[in-house]
Formats: structure tokens, sequence, C-alpha cells
């Protein structure tokens, strides 16, 4: 059998029919009936013929280099369409702000092979860019170029106007204004923005694509694609980072609480406060500032970080100032810039260097703020935002919580430790007194009846010893039983505070010792002096002495009372300035007394501080 090749007009509609010669129309392929159609004819062996060969007029390789260039797309695609989805995935994977942002770059640049790639973020003004993520470019000509852009030019137009753009010469735009020095040539540009929850993040800019080539509608379709996905691993990584952060304050108002209760001072309260509010945030310098109680003014109490010696112990006032304005208005107060702040006194010079700041106060409501916290960063350093501030400040209305539940706990330890000072103080009045009063009157009766002269004598010095430990005793009640605002505003209570007072300059807490009548013998005139010359003096020994115990004694027989304050330091050095201890003195010859300077053995120095009393006080 022979088969040929013929070309023949279909004589019905589409089918697979016989034809003449026995063979079969093709019916994958419909035609009409006019058409030539390929058709197979089969010699008949009774019938010799010659075969015969009748070429399509189509061209052959024209349709399979077409088909072969189909192919060759649709693998392209599909190669695309697979990095388009590996780079989805990786950078939904990424639960770090920082990393995924810069995932977000490389993939982009991967992707419509760009051979420069930025993202960068818009600031809380919507007008200009805060962060700068860049790929391709080294770090040396990042350091050559200068400072990242802000937003301006090209860059500018797709913030004003967020759609995607697309440019073959990024000269040729009307915004476009060239590029700085050292800056490395583009022209073929593709950007488009990158919206989070409806608002825009950011932008994406990609340039010069590899080959010479020219950014196409492919390319921003998939760079479209990329931001929508990356859009949504941004808002899935700031979530993350603000659970981390919220945690994290979650955990320091946990670790103040837990400090205060056990009954820390409040200095150790706000030095944590300051402490962890700084590390949390990224500052550099942390303060807390409380109100004083004889003038309406704060006084920076703690201060950490840098420059933190220039702003510890300042006055500041209550309506003026960062601090002051958050103070009396209850409600955070922020600054981009505190160096130029007209908020901010220029003396003395406390914030060079730094940048953005905040300030909010420690508690609000009925029972006022109790202090303020002051937060600055590093110049140029991110300004706080919104959310940092409102973070903040829960973190330091629940602190101020913990302080308040602190103070009530220690109001009912007080309370309770004067209830058993008031018990105890009954029974030395009921029970000591009276025993060593009748003891004493005993003695004195017996001593009628001893004719031994020295005998006699001792019995006498005896009764004296009773009447002086009677004394004693009666002004241990007196301590016993003060109060503050009432008893407790006496010379013991005064001295007591005055050198817990000193405590956090010192380094430690100097001992207390009295003796006699304190709050019955010595006037309020006089009072006023000791407490004035046992501060001076505390305040000489943390600023000179570099010791490590300090004792208080101040003791009274009713004619006249004597401080003394001694110390293991180095001594008082001979030519060094003396204008506290010329004030002191002053203090005593006012009053008719002296003051008195000598060395301590084993080293340290003694300050010996008397006045004589009234009669009669």
């Amino acid at each position: 059998m022979r088969i040929a090749w013929s070309l023949s007009p279909r004589s019905r509609v589409p089918g697979r029919t016989r034809d003449r010669y026995g063979g079969f129309d093709d019916p994958l392929v419909p035609t009409s009936r006019a058409e030539p159609r390929w058709r197979t004819v089969v010699a008949s062996p009774r019938e010799p013929r010659e075969p015969r060969v009748l070429l399509p007029q189509l061209k052959l390789d024209e349709l399979l280099e077409e088909l072969q260039a189909r192919i060759d797309a649709a693998r392209g695609t599909r190669d695309r369409v697979h990095s388009l989805l590996e780079a989805v995935l990786s950078v939904g994977r990424e639960l770090d702000l920082e990393q995924a942002l810069h995932s977000i770059v490389e993939a982009a640049a991967a992707l419509v092979d760009a051979e420069y790639a930025a993202l960068g973020v818009i600031g809380p003004d919507g007008r200009t860019l805060s962060a700068f993520h860049t790929v391709g470019v080294s770090d040396e000509t990042i350091t050559r170029i200068g400072p990242y852009p802000q937003g301006h030019g090209i860059l500018g137009e797709l913030i004003r106007h967020p759609e995607p753009l697309r440019l073959s010469k990024i000269s040729e735009h009307p915004a476009s204004y060239g590029f700085p020095p050292d800056h490395p040539p583009m022209q073929s540009f593709l950007g488009v923005p990158i919206r989070v929850r409806g608002q825009v993040f950011g932008n994406l800019y990609l340039t010069e694509k590899r080959g010479g080539l020219e950014f196409d509608e492919e390319d921003e379709s998939v760079l479209s694609t990329l931001a929508v996905a990356a859009g949504v691993a941004i808002d899935n990584a700031r979530l993350y980072e603000d659970s981390r952060l919220r945690e994290r304050w979650l955990l320091a108002n946990a670790e103040i609480t837990h400090r205060l209760m056990p009954g820390s001072e409040r200095s150790e309260a706000l030095d944590l406060i300051a402490e962890r509010a700084r590390d949390i945030t990224g500052s550099a310098l942390a303060e807390v500032a409380v109100p004083m109680a004889d003038a309406p003014s704060l006084r920076v109490e703690i201060a950490v970080g840098e420059g933190a010696d220039a702003h510890r112990g300042l006055v500041l006032p209550l309506h003026e100032g960062l601090m002051g304005l958050a103070y009396s208005t209850a409600a955070p107060v922020t600054s981009a810039d505190i160096t130029r702040d007209d908020r901010i006194t220029a003396e003395p010079p406390r914030f060079l260097g730094l940048g953005p700041a905040v300030a909010v106060p420690i508690g609000t409501g009925e029972v006022g703020a109790r202090g303020v916290v002051l937060l600055v960063r590093e110049a140029g350093r991110p300004v706080f935002s919104d959310k940092e501030t409102q973070m903040l400040q829960g973190f330091a209305a629940q602190a101020a919580i913990a302080m308040e539940l602190a103070e009530r706990r220690q109001d009912a330890q007080q309370l309770a430790l004067l209830e058993e000072r008031d018990r105890i103080a009954r029974d030395l009045h009921d029970l000591a007194i009276q025993r060593l009063f009748a003891t004493g009157m005993t003695l004195q009766s017996a001593g009628r009846f001893i004719e031994h002269p020295k005998a006699a004598d001792r019995v006498l010095r005896a009764v004296d010893d009773l009447d002086e430990t009677i004394k004693i005793i009666r002004s241990t009640i007196f301590g016993l039983r003060a109060r503050e605002g009432g008893a407790g505003s006496g010379l013991r209570a005064r001295i007591v505070r005055g050198a817990g007072e000193a405590a956090p300059v010192l380094g430690f807490a100097p001992g207390v010792r009295m003796e006699g009548l304190i709050d019955t013998d010595v006037p309020l005139r006089i009072a006023d002096q000791v407490v004035a010359v046992l501060s001076e003096a505390l305040t000489n020994v943390a600023r000179h002495a570099r010791a490590h115990a300090v004792e208080v004694v101040l003791t009274t027989d009713g004619r006249e009372v004597v401080l003394r304050v001694s110390d293991d330091g180095v001594g008082i050095p001979s030519g060094g300035r003396r204008s506290g201890l010329r004030n002191m003195a002053e203090r005593a010859e006012q009053l008719g007394g002296r003051l008195e300077l000598g060395g301590a053995e084993g080293g340290g120095a003694v300050l010996v501080w008397s006045v004589p009393l009234p009669e009669g006080a």
C-alpha cells in the first residue's frame, strides 16, 4: 500500500468521513467547505498510480519558532510566579521589623532584576522619610554620598501621589533635580507604595534594570503584588514588636511592684523607673523629678545616662519646661529637638548631642502626679511616636499605683509600729519609772540611817543615778510617742529624718544616738540651728571626706546642747575651702556657743557644735 498527500475541498461539515480513496477526514481541525484540507489517500493495488506530494502554503519554521517562543514565555511566567511566591513566603516569615524591611528590598530587586533597590519609610509628618533601607549600594558609597534622602524629587513624588510610577529616564521627569556627588548613575525607575491597613507605610524604589532594559508592565504588576504581601508582613512584624514591647513594660511594672512591696525606699523605685524606661525606649538620658515640699518647684532626684551629673539635683519651675508642663497639666509633653526647644532654658547647658524628648507624669487622677519622668534620645534618632508615648504613660501610671500601694502598706506598718511604741512607752512610764522612783525613795530614806559617811555618800550618788535614769527613760518615752506633724516635728524626729535623707548622698546610713530630754529642753529656735548644722556637716562629709561610716550624737543635760559628728574619712585638709565650716561657726557664735574641729582615732574628722540653753527652756 502506498500513501500520498493531496489537497481537496471538503464536501461536508467537519467530521470523520471516508473519501473516495478509502481515507478518512481529519476531525481535529474544523474547516469550511472551501477551505483546503489535509487528506490521506490510499492507492488501490488494482490501480497502480504514482504518489503525489502537495506541500501546504504555510511556513512551518515560523510556526515552530512562535510556538517555542510561547513555551519559553510560559516557562518564564511560571518561574517568575514561583519566585514571587518564594519571595512572599520569605518576607512573611520575618517577625523582626528591621529584618523584614531588608528582606522586602532584597526580594524586590531579585524579582524585577534591578541593580539598585530601596525602601523608604514615611515619617509621622507624612511628608518626609524617617528611615531608608537600600540594596546594591556599598557602605563606602553611602558614606561618601552622605545622609539618606529625606523624600524630595522623585522620591517625594511617590510620597505625594502614592501610585505606581514607572520611568524610562529619571532625569526627564519634572520632579527630578539630579543626584548628589558620588551617587551611582541611574536611568530607569520603578516605584510602588506599600500600604499597611489602608495607610501608606512607605515606598519601594527600584532603579537600573539589568541589561539596559526598561521596567515593563509585568515588572510593575509583580512589584505591586510583592508590595501587598510586604504590607501584611510589616503589619505582622509591627504587631509582634508591639506585643514584645508591651511584655517588656509589664515585666518592668512587675519588677517595680516587687521591689516596692517589701518596703524598699522610694528612691530605689524611682531609679528603677528611670532605668527601665530608658532601656525599653532606647533613650540616651532618663531622669525623674519630684515635687518639693517647701517650694512650688520640681527637683530632679534621679538622672541616669548621658550627662546625668548635669541634671541631678536641678530645681525646675512647675509651669515651665517639658517636665514642669507635664506635671502641671498631668499630660505628656513631647519635643522633636530638645536643644532647640524654646521651652527649655539655655542655662545650664545639659542636652548637648541630644534630640527627641518626651516628659510623662507619674500618676494622675485624684491623687495627682507624684513626679515626672523625662526621656531624651540622641540627635538624629526618631521622635517619640504616639504609641510609644501611650505605652510610657501606662507604665508611669502603673508605677504610680505601685508607689501608692507601697506607701499605704508602709503607713499601715508605721501605724502598727507607733501603736507598739505607745504600748512600750506606757509600760516604761507605768512600770519601770514607778519602780525606779520607788527604789530611789527607799534608798534616800535609808540613807538617813547610815552612819558611815562614805556609805551614805554612795547611797546618795545611787539616788542621783536613778534620777538621771528616770530622765533618760522619760526622754525615750517622748521619742517613742513622736508623731509626724505633732511631737514628730520635735528635734529628735527631725534629726532622725535629716540623717535618713543624707543616706542616699553618703551611700550609707549614718549612725544616730541621742541622750537627754531633746524635745523638752531644746527650744525651737536652737533646734532649727541644730538641724541646719547637721545637714551642712553631713553634706561636707559626702563631698569631701570619702568616708565609709558616720556617727551622729546629740546630747543635752538641760544646760547645753551638743551635736557631735564624726567620720572615718580623709580628715579636714589644711588650706581648703571652709565656707561651710564658717557658716556653722557663725551659727554657734550667734547663740553664744562654739564650734570645735579635730581628728578621730584611726583617721577621719570630728566636729563638735555646742550652744548653751536658756534658763527655763
